[in-house]
């Protein structure tokens, strides 16, 4: 399975607007950091996670040329669904079916309701709205996908088992008994926000506990705010088997 990460930063994204400090004014393209998704894609099936404002550039930057067969949707956050809209090039020939928990199910068809309640008219996105719940497991095309609950603060969000891939975005904590649905992972892909604590997220310290903790041979960091650093500098002071993700990289699993 081959992974593109396409985007690794918070929601305001990296260089953030009016900010001069050495992350935003850096020369160095992984300093870039387009609002969080990634595309988990086999031979016959095309994933992608979350669908924010910056889905067009990402989807150009790629060249996508290929169908999507699903969108998992980790939370209803802007900086995770803005680009809902542009899906609309990838579902002409069928439904492109989001998955979304109850909560995040109802935002979006407050939302959308253009092309997600009312009788839809030619030229919006053909969408489908399955609702999920934690634990349920389900296939997209050839690709197994593993809900987990996580909290973002106080807010239950989503993250997902995909094959033996841990993708999870805009966490602060997680329950033990979550654990046990990433064991013997191959990947993990997580969020780490910077090195201060936050409220409703990791910090990157955070991040690291947590793949210990699940023994996770190697571990991505996404979700990344500029008071991350300057991606050689941190990724430098990393322990080995961590690493800073960066936008338009690709791992294979």
């Amino acid at each position: 399975m081959k992974i593109t990460i396409l985007g690794t930063g918070t929601s305001c994204g990296v260089p953030q607007i009016g900010c001069q400090c050495e992350v935003c004014t850096s020369q160095d393209p992984r300093d870039n950091r387009l609002r969080c998704s990634a595309l988990f894609e086999t031979d016959s099936t095309a994933l992608l996670v979350d669908c924010g404002p910056d889905f067009r550039e990402q989807m150009l930057r790629i060249n996508m040329r290929r169908t999507i067969d699903g969108c998992l949707i980790t939370h209803e956050h802007y900086d995770h669904v803005g680009g809902i809209d542009d899906l609309r090039p990838f579902s002409y020939l069928k439904k492109l079916t989001l998955y979304a928990d109850p909560f995040a199910a109802k935002h979006l068809r407050e939302r959308l309701p253009y092309c997600l309640v009312r009788n839809v008219y030619p030229g919006v996105p053909q969408l489908l709205l399955q609702e999920v719940k934690p634990h349920d497991s389900f296939m997209v095309g050839d690709i197994p996908v593993t809900a987990i609950n996580v909290m973002h603060g106080e807010l239950p969000i989503l993250g997902f088992r995909i094959g033996d891939v841990g993708y999870i975005t805009d966490m602060k904590t997680i329950q033990d008994e979550e654990l046990e649905l990433l064991k013997d992972l191959r990947l993990l892909i997580v969020n780490g926000l910077r090195f201060e604590p936050h409220p409703t997220h990791q910090s990157i310290d955070d991040a690291i506990e947590l793949s210990r903790k699940l023994g996770s041979p190697e571990t991505y960091i996404i979700h990344m705010s500029h008071h991350a650093g300057l991606h050689a500098d941190t990724d430098e002071r990393l322990p080995a088997g961590f690493h800073l993700a960066w936008d338009f990289m690709t791992l294979e699993v």
